[in-house]
């Protein structure tokens, strides 16, 4: 394996690895109160944006860059090589990490929100990157490998599968966010592989997505107060039973 296959094998493990360091410096402390669940993830801090923005930054380098072209095309030429039948799976599997966020905690792992706030991070984080990934999509007009489009930078894949997998590590912790981010890095490589991204897109994409769920966490305690979740109690569900002396009958209350 050559000097430039190791450059971009690193770059393609390199939020894999970054996972890991987050989650072993940023560990979650949760302190349960009522309707509320609190963990450091939604504190902004500064550093949280290194890697999202230096990839984002990376990507968005590799565009009209000379040298990044270079480093791109070669990539491209030698996936080419070994290139065999054209696959659908990336269009399926970019979605297992997103899916994996809200379906774990009915398996028994523990979840550091509660399920609405999973929801609200999740649609927020969509949001998110909805308007990142879309709006450079067709502001700067990046043509794909295979010639099919000019909406290559940023890959959308890529930043669905890695919103996803950095949900699933501030949900779960790091070794389940190890395994999400993964499979986001096996989607990446898919989409080199089925010639619809250059590399800086895979990149680009990569930091949009993980950008987006940090900043979904950093929104939800101001959701939590538009919504007027923090005057709640815990989800909870009273069971009253009552009778008028003729008939008999149960009062239900939901909380949540």
């Amino acid at each position: 394996m050559n000097t430039l296959r190791r450059i971009c094998f690193l770059l393609l493990l390199s939020p894999i690895v970054a996972s890991l360091a987050l989650g072993q410096s940023d560990t979650l402390s949760i302190t349960k109160e009522p309707a509320t669940y609190h963990c450091q993830a939604e504190q902004f801090r500064a550093s949280k944006l290194i890697l999202p923005v230096g990839l984002v930054a990376v990507g968005t380098f590799g565009v009209n860059n000379g040298w990044f072209h270079q480093v791109r095309n070669e990539v491209r030429e030698d996936i080419l090589r070994w290139h065999g039948k054209h696959t659908s799976i990336d269009d399926y599997l970019q979605y297992a990490p997103l899916v994996s966020n809200l379906a774990l905690r009915f398996t028994g792992l523990p979840a550091r929100h509660s399920f609405r706030e999973q929801i609200a991070t999740t649609a927020t984080a969509c949001a998110v990157m909805g308007v990142l990934g879309f709006g450079m999509k067709y502001t700067i007009h990046e043509h794909r490998p295979d010639g099919s489009s000019n909406d290559a930078f940023p890959s959308g894949h890529c930043a669905r599968a890695f919103m996803g997998a950095e949900l699933v590590r501030q949900e779960y912790g790091t070794w389940p966010g190890v395994a999400a981010y993964t499979i986001a890095t096996g989607v990446a490589c898919l989409r080199l592989y089925n010639d619809r991204h250059w590399l800086n897109d895979v990149i680009g994409g990569a930091g949009i997505g993980i950008l987006s769920a940090q900043a979904a966490y950093w929104l939800l305690p101001l959701e939590r107060r538009l919504l007027g979740w923090d005057k709640n109690r815990d989800s909870a569900l009273t069971v009253v039973p009552f009778t008028d002396g003729h008939n008999y009958a149960l009062a239900l209350s939901l909380n949540f």
